[in-house]
Parts: C-alpha cells; structure tokens; sequence
C-alpha cells in the first residue's frame, strides 16, 4: 500500500482540508497520513472561524510521519502563517521528501481569505520552489502571476510568469472559466490542456483538494506526472457528476462514488 501524507488544516464539515484529502487518498486505495497546520470552524456556507497550530507541533507531526511510515507523496494545503511554512520548508528539505504537490489555498469555495499577504510572499519565495507541482485555480493564478486571468491565453502568460521561480510543473485550473472546465498543464516550458466537461452542480467543495490529494496519491502509486493529474481530474470529475447534496450552500463532493452501494 502506498503512502501519503497531507500538511494542511482541518475542515470541521468533512468536505475540505484533511478530511477531504483522507477520504481521497482512501478511495484510491492507498494510506493517507496528516499533519494539521489549522483547526477551522467552517461548513458548506463559509468560514466562521481559523486557529492556527503552533510551529512545534506541527513540526512534531511531520517528524512522528516521517520517522516511522514515510510518505510517497506529500500534499500541501491551507498553511495560515509564514512561520509555519517555514518550518514546513525545514521538513521538506531534512527528509528530501518526494512528490511534493502545493496546492495554494488561499481563498475557500465561500469566498473567505484564508491566506495573508505575508504568507502569500514566503509561499511564492519558499515554498513553491520545492513543489514537484502546484495546482492554483484562476484566482490563486493571478495572485501568483500578477495579472489577470480571463481565457486560455492568459492562463498560458500567468502559467510562464510562475515558472520564473516553479522549478515543477504547474497546474492552473480553469474550472472557474465561463464557458469549459478545461486545465493547463505547464511543464519544461510546454502548455498541456486538459480537457474538461462543465457539471451543473454547485456543490464544490474541496474540489481542490481533493485533486491536489489525488495528485499526490497517484504520484506515489508511481504514475508520471501528465498521467498523475489526468487520473486526478478524471477521479475529481466523477466525484462531481455524482451529484452529492449536503448542507445550505456549496455542498461537498462524493469521494467515494466509485465503492458506494445503495442499501
């Protein structure tokens, strides 16, 4: 069974974070670990409330994973501050760790910031540097770009302009475009589209994290990464189209679609 581990905060519904990310990595058959970074209270209709976990425990977590069932992959999520970026940073390097996925999250589904602007520059100085890749959707894209993102042409530039300190490849996600759902893949200097098919359901929740875990975790079963996020979209995309309806606002998906069974 392969590992993966996933650094990011928990999400109290079950619908983002680690929860989410679990749930992914189980549903694809392998073994998942966490390290929280952050408790959030928060449900389909936003964020109520984001406490951070202290430095040392979050270092003591990745030092617990590491020492003992060392991860395959490892998945980034929701970091609240730059000194726990930082840390996290120190881990990576101590124990060279292997396919690093970063997904930058710094605004939730809702809507609510979740990220501040001095940990927005340690992510583009620190930490995006030591990702095998990087998943930001279009308006994560345009922060770490500078410039705005209105079509294909554009999601090419931005994708150029993050590759000028991205040493992995990078995966700019064009859910939020008005027409397709399709994704650019930018490696070694060459555009990959990906295409996608539009789902009428606003019940998105996590989504990217969960495609970020399931990048992680086909990377660790040892798929190349073109192959890792086609597999990852595919997997995201039927958790979608399974038409999960929970809670008030924009509801979680179905990760496990593929097992479930009505009794």
């Amino acid at each position: 069974m392969h590992t993966v581990l996933s650094i990011a905060g928990s999400d109290s519904s079950g619908g983002a974070g680690i929860q989410a990310d679990l749930k992914t990595i189980t549903s694809l058959g392998e073994y998942g670990m966490t390290a929280i970074t952050a408790l959030t209270a928060q449900n389909t209709t936003g964020v109520q409330s984001v406490e951070a976990v202290s430095v040392q425990m979050v270092k003591e977590q990745i030092d617990s994973v590491f020492q003992d069932i060392r991860p395959e992959a490892v998945k980034l999520g929701m970091i609240a501050t730059p000194d726990i970026m930082e840390a996290i940073c120190e881990k990576l390097d101590e124990y060279q760790a292997d396919n690093v996925v970063v997904d930058p999250v710094m605004v939730a589904t809702s809507g609510s910031n979740l990220m501040e602007n001095r940990t927005v520059r340690t992510l583009k100085e620190k930490l995006i540097p030591r990702a095998d890749i990087i998943t930001p959707n279009l308006s994560e894209a345009e922060v770490l770009s500078g410039i705005s993102i209105q079509d294909r042409e554009d999601m090419e530039e931005a994708a150029r302009k993050i590759a000028e300190y991205c040493n992995g490849a990078i995966l700019i996600k064009g859910g939020h475009l008005t027409e397709t759902a399709d994704d650019l893949l930018y490696m070694n200097g060459n555009p990959i589209w990906i295409s996608g098919k539009r789902y009428d359901n606003k019940n998105t929740h996590g989504t990217g994290c969960t495609l970020s875990s399931a990048i992680a975790t086909f990377l660790a079963k040892g798929y190349a990464m073109e192959e890792s996020v086609r597999k990852a979209k595919e997997y995201v995309a039927g958790a979608i189209a399974a038409g999960l309806d929970l809670g008030q606002g924009r509801g979680p998906l179905m990760h496990n679609y593929q097992t479930r069974t009505e009794e």
